[in-house]
C-alpha cells in the first residue's frame, strides 16, 4: 500500500489526535494544522494527498479554507468534520469543493470509508492528468505483416500475462517504446499506469528524484513532497528507456530495488512496498555494454529475463508498403487534410530500397514531409527527400553517366540468375566478416549492419560453421 499524507486542520489538539492515530493505523501520515490559514501554507510546501478539516476555527474556518483552494486552483479532496453541521452547510461545503461531510461524534469506520474513497479519487485524478499527457504524445500502433514483425507479436503475448522483467533490443527508431506499451496492455496490469521515462533525456542527478521522488528538504530546492515514477507506476508498467545511459551508481541503486522490491523517497527512511513491473530498452548491444561497463553485469541479468529484439526496418522491406499507407492516413489526420489519395507504387519501391538508418521514426517524418508537399494528392517521387530520389529501385545511386562497371559486366554474362549470386556474395562476406572479428558473431553483425538473430538464421541456412 502506498502511504499518503493527510492533512489534519482543527483547533481542538484531541481530536487531532484521535484522527493522527487512525491515519497511522491505516498506514498514513498525518500533518497537521490549526486553522486554515496554516493549512495553505503547509500545502505550499507539502505534497498533500486530501484534507480533513473541522469547520469552525479561528483566524480562517473550514469553508473558508475551501474557497481558498478553489480559488487558487489546488485540487486537493476535502472531507468536513464538523460538531455544527447544517443541511444549509453541508450544502454550502458540497458547492465549494468538500466531498463528503461527516457530523460529530462520528463512526470510525464510516470515517475510515470516507477517506478511502477520497484517496481513490485523489488516485484516479492523478491517472487521468497523466494519461491526458500521454495521449497528447501518440502511442500509434504496429504496422507490418512480415515474418520479422510476426515473431515480435508472438513474444509480446508469450511474456504479457506474467511479470517477468523485459529488456527489448533495438535500433533508435524501431518502435521500442510501442513494444513495450503493448506488453503492457496485453498484461493483466492493463488497467494501472504505463509511465515512461527516457534516462538518456535526463541528466543523472535528475534522474534519481525522477524515478524514486523526494521528500521536502531532501536537497536544496526540494520545498515540497514529490512523487516518484515508481509510486506512480505502482500496480502497473515502468518502462525504463535507454537504460545504458544511467549512471552506474543509480544502476546499483535500480538493482537493489528490485532484488529487494523496495524503495523510498530521497531523503525519506519510510520504506514503500513495490508492485511495479519493469520494462527496459536499449539501442545498444547488451553484452558488448557490460563489456564496455556502461551496463552493470548484475543489472543485465536481472532485467533481460525475456528478451525482445527489434528488427530495423532495413530488414523488414515487405512492411513498408503498409507503413506508408498507414503513415498518410494517420498524418492527413494530423495536417487537417481530407481524403488523401495514397502513394505512388514508385515512391513505396524507392522506400524498400533506403537503408533507413533512423528506421521507422524516420519514415514516419519522410511521410510527412510529402504528404504537405504534396497537398493532400498522392505522393510521388520528387515528394521525397533528395537521399531516396537519387537511389533506383534496386537500391542503387542512379548515375547520369551509362551502365557501371557491375552492370556492364552482366550485360556480358549470360547466366543473369539472381538467388545463386546473392547467396555466393553473402556466403564471401559473411564469411570475411567473422575471419575479420576472430569468430565473434556479434561483432560480425555490427560489421555487416544486421542484426545478431540475422546473421544466425544466415549461417544456419549456408551452413557456415
Amino acid at each position: 500500500m502506498t502511504t499518503r499524507q493527510v492533512l489534519i486542520v482543527d483547533d481542538e489538539p484531541k481530536m487531532q489526535r484521535i484522527l493522527e492515530i487512525m491515519l497511522k493505523q491505516m498506514g498514513h501520515n498525518a500533518l497537521l494544522a490549526n486553522n486554515g490559514q496554516e493549512a495553505l501554507e503547509i500545502i505550499k510546501v507539502n505534497c498533500v494527498d486530501l484534507v480533513v478539516s473541522d469547520l469552525q476555527m479561528p483566524v480562517m474556518n473550514g469553508m473558508e479554507l475551501l474557497k481558498k483552494l478553489r480559488e487558487q486552483a489546488i485540487d486537493i479532496p476535502c472531507i468536513i468534520i464538523t460538531a455544527y453541521g447544517t443541511v444549509q452547510t453541508a450544502v454550502e461545503a458540497m458547492k465549494h469543493g468538500a466531498i463528503d461531510y461527516i457530523i460529530r461524534p462520528f463512526d470510525v469506520h464510516a470515517v475510515e470509508l470516507s477517506i478511502n474513497r477520497a484517496l481513490a479519487l485523489r488516485h484516479i485524478r492523478q491517472e487521468n492528468a497523466f494519461l491526458r499527457e500521454e495521449a497528447g504524445k501518440g502511442w500509434g500502433e504496429f504496422v507490418g505483416g512480415g515474418s520479422a514483425m510476426r515473431h515480435v507479436y508472438e513474444m509480446i503475448q508469450q511474456v504479457a500475462q506474467g511479470k517477468t522483467n523485459v529488456l527489448i533490443v533495438g535500433e533508435t527508431g524501431t518502435g521500442k517504446e510501442l513494444v513495450a506499451r503493448a506488453v503492457h496492455r496485453a498484461s493483466p496490469r492493463r488497467d494501472a499506469l504505463f509511465v515512461p521515462i527516457n534516462c538518456a533525456a535526463i541528466p543523472g542527478d535528475l534522474l534519481e528524484s525522477e524515478l524514486f521522488g523526494y521528500a521536502k528538504g531532501a536537497f536544496t530546492g526540494a520545498v515540497k513532497d514529490k512523487p516518484g515514477k515508481f509510486e506512480m507506476a505502482q500496480g502497473g508498467t515502468l518502462f525504463l528507456d535507454e537504460i545504458t545511459e544511467m549512471s552506474p551508481r543509480l544502476q546499483a541503486k535500480l538493482l537493489r530495488v528490485l532484488q529487494e522490491n523496495v524503495f523510498e523517497r530521497l531523503g525519506s527512511n519510510v520504506p514503500q512496498d513495490m508492485d511495479v513491473r519493469l520494462i527496459a530498452a536499449t539501442n545498444q548491444n547488451p553484452l558488448e555494454a557490460v563489456k564496455q561497463e556502461k551496463l552493470r553485469e548484475d543489472l543485465y541479468y536481472r532485467i533481460q529475463v525475456f528478451a525482445i529484439e527489434l528488427p530495423p526496418l532495413r530488414e523488414r522491406p515487405e512492411d513498408i508498403p503498409l507503413l506508408a499507407e498507414h503513415f498518410v492516413q494517420k498524418l492527413a489526420h494530423k495536417l487537417g487534410i481530407s481524403n488523401p489519395t495514397g502513394v505512388d507504387p514508385e515512391v513505396v519501391r524507392r522506400c524498400q530500397s533506403y537503408r533507413w538508418p533512423g528506421n521507422v521514426r524516420e519514415m514516419e517524418n519522410v511521410m510527412e514531409r510529402a504528404l504537405v508537399l504534396s497537398r493532400g494528392k498522392k505522393v510521388e517521387l520528387h515528394h521525397l527527400p533528395q537521399e531516396i530520389t537519387a537511389l533506383s529501385s534496386q537500391g542503387k545511386l542512379e548515375t547520369a553517366h551509362g551502365p557501371t562497371g557491375s552492370e556492364a559486366m552482366f550485360k556480358e554474362t549470360e547466366d543473369l540468375s539472381l538467388e545463386p549470386a546473392v547467396e555466393r556474395l553473402e556466403r564471401r562476406y559473411i564469411g570475411k566478416a567473422l575471419e575479420h572479428c576472430d569468430g565473434n558473431k556479434t561483432k560480425a553483425a555490427r560489421l555487416l549492419d544486421i542484426s545478431e538473430r540475422t546473421l544466425w538464421y544466415k549461417l544456419k541456412k549456408y551452413a557456415i560453421n
